[in-house]
């Protein structure tokens, strides 16, 4: 399964990059880079894919991807409908680990961020209060001129190093080794998935899109991901679930079918399997967690 290698540059009078992407189709895409990738988005939504990990993304998320790790975040469909006024706000960093020298890390002082930095080998992600607080660490980042550049970039890092709220996503025997003549047919199985997994997908359908036999392309994809291709759907599945659970008013059947599940005591189990909870407890506590933030 190979991604795409992504080539980022950086000007002459930066050593790293920050940008603010306010379209949802930016690197919209499964590649990887050498450099160390950290991703707030204040607006948007839809579905992540880190190493073999796959889940839902919204906003207040904040993600640090480490060098070299394949991934790719997916807008739902909705930002890409001209007649609906759903708009992204992503901020991006883009950093080489050694950028600031090759001992830098090594001092005692930065012990904090090295080790950050090789939890990120995985991808991390961060949550509850700790994200906004890197959130407004970030937005002065935007605005630095200088070495402050360079002092914001720590704080984020050390605020994700003391953070008690880190979820590691990607599985420690993730395969990091690709073929080069991979390069689209991952693209065209996540497309494909996320266009129709609503629908039973069948096996000779799927290995159509990726151009090989039934029989190869299980062997293809358990082999890269660590996981069968119907593992992978139902996390979409699941993640879709998820998505409909906090956003509309919908009961919990009608959510099972929409998600692509043919009965309820399946999905109901692969919710759990997946999530923790149940269907009912993940929409209980969402809504109770809005309540707080509301009233605070």
């Amino acid at each position: 399964m190979k991604p795409q290698l992504l080539k980022l540059t950086n000007t002459a009078v930066s050593s790293f990059s920050i940008r603010r992407d306010t379209v949802p189709y930016v690197n919209n895409h499964w590649h990887y880079h050498p450099e160390v990738e950290l991703i707030y988005f204040k607006k948007g939504t839809g579905t992540q894919f880190i190493g073999d990990s796959v889940k839902r993304f919204q906003a207040g998320d904040l993600v640090l991807v480490g060098s070299y790790l394949p991934h790719y975040w997916r807008f739902d469909d909705i930002y890409f409908e001209k007649e609906v006024n759903a708009s992204a706000d992503v901020s991006v960093i883009h950093f080489t680990e050694n950028f600031w020298g090759n001992d830098f890390l090594n001092l005692p002082e930065n012990k904090l961020i090295k080790t950050t930095l090789d939890n990120a080998k995985r991808g991390i992600q961060i949550s509850g209060g700790m994200a906004e607080n890197i959130e407004d660490v970030l937005n002065g980042l935007l605005r630095a001129e200088g070495p402050y550049k360079i002092i914001h970039l720590m704080e984020a890092l050390s605020l994700i190093g003391t953070s008690q709220h880190i979820n590691q996503l990607s599985s420690i025997g993730f395969n990091y080794h690709f073929e080069e003549t991979d390069t689209n047919r991952i693209n065209a199985i996540y497309e494909y998935s996320m266009s129709n997994f609503k629908s039973q997908i069948r096996l000779e359908e799927i290995a159509r899109v990726a151009s090989i036999s039934p029989n190869s392309f299980c062997r293809f994809f358990k082999s890269r991901t660590g996981k069968t291709y119907i593992q992978f759907l139902t996390e979409i599945r699941i993640g879709n679930a998820c998505k409909l659970l906090i956003e509309e008013d919908i009961n919990l059947k009608q959510i099972c079918y929409e998600s692509g599940f043919n009965n309820f005591s399946s999905f109901h189990k692969h919710f759990k399997q997946i999530t923790g909870k149940s269907p009912a407890l993940y929409q209980r506590e969402f809504l109770m967690q809005s309540r707080r933030l509301q009233s605070a």
